[in-house]
């Protein structure tokens, strides 16, 4: 018996051997359903630059096309961590009862997906690394993702941790068999500038990063104001070429 369907569905199709397939990823590949880019940020911080540069390529990925654009935070949904439990196998839909299968659904009707992350203690940050375990759900038999166009983002403080972060996800994304285009990377800002105990801390970081000088939001270093954001416009100018040869 199948479980029951969860998301944007609008209908089924029952293929021999019980089969089921969602009506809507049927339309979109009739060419019913506009191409469409989703932005998935994993940073918490209300507007943050991470949030910023990822809304700034949709804007521009969307420029002079029909594309549609959607900006998910994950700090305001909820996407557990994958639960290894293989409940997805024979359909490619997750049994957890979270937010993500809904999530799935807005990923299986996207052309392209860009998804940012940040590196507390040097790591990717855990609703990032929490939805990336869950796309396990939608790769096996079917491979729902294939060759759909990923963009990466990372923001933090050390280059060196940037650099793992987002060669971590590209293995991720190669084993999804996505069209992985580009991988960018932002400044992070110590948040000891701002949490209000900066100057008085034992373990502030603002003496490490900015000697001799008082915690401030001053000091913060806006992504609008670094070279990734002039790259970020590049990059959804590749964006709209794809939806240009679409359609």
């Amino acid at each position: 018996m199948n479980p029951p369907l969860t998301g944007c569905y609008i209908g089924i199709i029952i293929l021999p051997g019980n089969i089921i397939i969602p009506l809507v990823a049927m339309i979109q590949t009739l060419g019913g359903i506009m191409p469409k880019i989703i932005g998935i940020s994993g940073s918490p911080i209300p507007d943050s630059n991470t949030d910023r540069l990822i809304k700034h390529i949709l804007e521009e990925s969307v420029i002079e096309n029909e594309w549609e654009a959607e900006f998910v935070k994950l700090s305001s949904i909820t996407v557990a961590p994958c639960r290894a439990c293989k409940r997805c196998v024979e359909d490619n839909i997750c049994k957890v009862a979270d937010d993500f299968p809904a999530l799935a659904e807005k990923l299986r009707l996207a052309d392209a997906v860009v998804i940012g992350g940040y590196i507390p203690y040097g790591m990717l940050d855990a609703f990032t690394k929490a939805f990336l375990e869950r796309l396990w759900s939608m790769r096996h038999v079917h491979n729902l993702n294939k060759d759909k166009v990923f963009i990466t983002v990372i923001s933090g403080l050390s280059k060196q941790g940037r650099e793992t972060a987002l060669r971590l996800m590209a293995v991720e994304l190669k084993m999804e068999r996505v069209r992985h285009i580009a991988e960018l990377q932002i400044e992070g800002n110590v948040p000891c500038l701002t949490c209000g105990h900066g100057d008085n801390c034992w373990g502030s970081g603002v003496p490490r990063h900015y000697p001799g000088a008082k915690a401030s939001a001053d000091l913060c270093v806006a992504v609008e104001n670094q070279a990734v954001w002039g790259e970020a416009s590049k990059i959804a100018e590749m964006v709209r070429g794809l939806g240009n040869r679409s359609s």
